[in-house]
C-alpha cells in the first residue's frame, strides 16, 4: 500500500481562507447596497419622466435601468441633432458671408470702374503706355 500525502493547510492559509469566507457576504452586501443606492439616484434624477409613464405604479429596478436607458437615448438623439443643425447653420452662415463680400467687392469694383472712366475726357479712351 502506498503512503498517502495529505496536505495540511497552515495556519495563515486556513486563517486566509476563513477571512476570505467572513468577508464576501460583508463585500457582497455593500455591492447590492450601492446598486441600490445608483438605482434610486436614476429614479430621483428622471421622476418627472417616471411619473409621465406609469404614475400609480411601482417601478422594478428593471423599469427603472429601462427608462433610464429610453431618457439618455432620446438626450443623445437630440444632442446630435442640434450638433447637425449648429454645422448646417454655420454653413449657411459662412456662405451668406461669402456671397455678401461679393457683392461688395463687385460694388466695388464697378464703382472705381465707373469713377475712372467718369473721370476720363471722351476722346481719350485709349490705354496709356510708357513705351
Amino acid at each position: 500500500m502506498a503512503p498517502t500525502i495529505t496536505a495540511a493547510m497552515s495556519h495563515s492559509q486556513e486563517h486566509h481562507t476563513l477571512s476570505h469566507k467572513l468577508r464576501k457576504p460583508l463585500v457582497e452586501k455593500q455591492r447590492r447596497e450601492r446598486i441600490n443606492s445608483s438605482i434610486e439616484q436614476l429614479k430621483s434624477l428622471l421622476g418627472p419622466e417616471f411619473l409621465k409613464q406609469q404614475p400609480d405604479s411601482k417601478l422594478e429596478k428593471a423599469d427603472i435601468l429601462e427608462m433610464s436607458v429610453c431618457f439618455l437615448t432620446q438626450l443623445q438623439q437630440q444632442s446630435q441633432q442640434q450638433r447637425r443643425l449648429l454645422k448646417h447653420f454655420t454653413k449657411l452662415q459662412s456662405s451668406s458671408e461669402n456671397h455678401l463680400r461679393e457683392a461688395d467687392c463687385s460694388a466695388l469694383s464697378s464703382s472705381v470702374h465707373s469713377s475712372s472712366t467718369k473721370d476720363k475726357s471722351p476722346g481719350c479712351s485709349a490705354l496709356w503706355r510708357p513705351w
